[in-house]
């Protein structure tokens, strides 16, 4: 029998060094929400499937539900609480969702506005069929995909990028 033990790993998280103690593969997910108290990243799918847990790492999109937290050590994680600009302000893309309801049950939303920064990181001039195709990889439970679609269109606009 192989004895693992919790390991200190050390990153940065939204701009902030942290460590956390946990086993070289538990996910990035679980040390987000449950050693580092940051709960805006959900839990959909736990598979890669839903893009529920996103988060940058390193300024690439992923999974978190897919990252060991072996593979953060050095690295630069930002979640959505990392997104506004201020604790107190909502950045252009959560305003659009609060606004025009892309917010509905909450659950696929910080993966939903996570996939539109990163859309607008790429192409600053989206159109419909590009914003369309960033979403693509994040499923909606409440199947509100006409009003997530919407906020992600008046964001950009917002931003004078549409």
């Amino acid at each position: 029998m192989i004895n693992v033990e919790k390991r200190e790993i050390s990153f940065v998280v939204n701009g902030e060094e942290r460590t956390a103690s946990a086993y070289p593969m538990d996910r990035l997910l679980d040390v987000l929400r449950t050693e580092l108290v940051l709960t805006g990243t959900k839990e959909g799918c736990g598979e890669g499937e839903c893009g529920a847990c996103s988060v940058f790492l390193d300024g690439r999109l992923v999974n978190s539900c897919l990252v060991p937290a072996a593979q953060v050590t050095g690295a630069e994680v930002t979640t959505i609480e990392g997104i506004a600009t201020a604790a107190t302000e909502l950045d252009e893309v959560q305003e659009a969702f609060l606004e025009y309801g892309g917010a509905q049950c909450g659950i696929c939303t910080p993966g939903m506005i996570l996939a539109a920064h990163n859309l607008l990181r790429v192409n600053r001039e989206p159109s419909r069929e590009d914003i369309a195709e960033a979403l693509a990889g994040n499923l909606c439970r409440c199947t509100g995909y006409t009003k997530i679609f919407e906020s992600v269109v008046q964001a950009c606009k917002t931003l004078g990028v549409a």
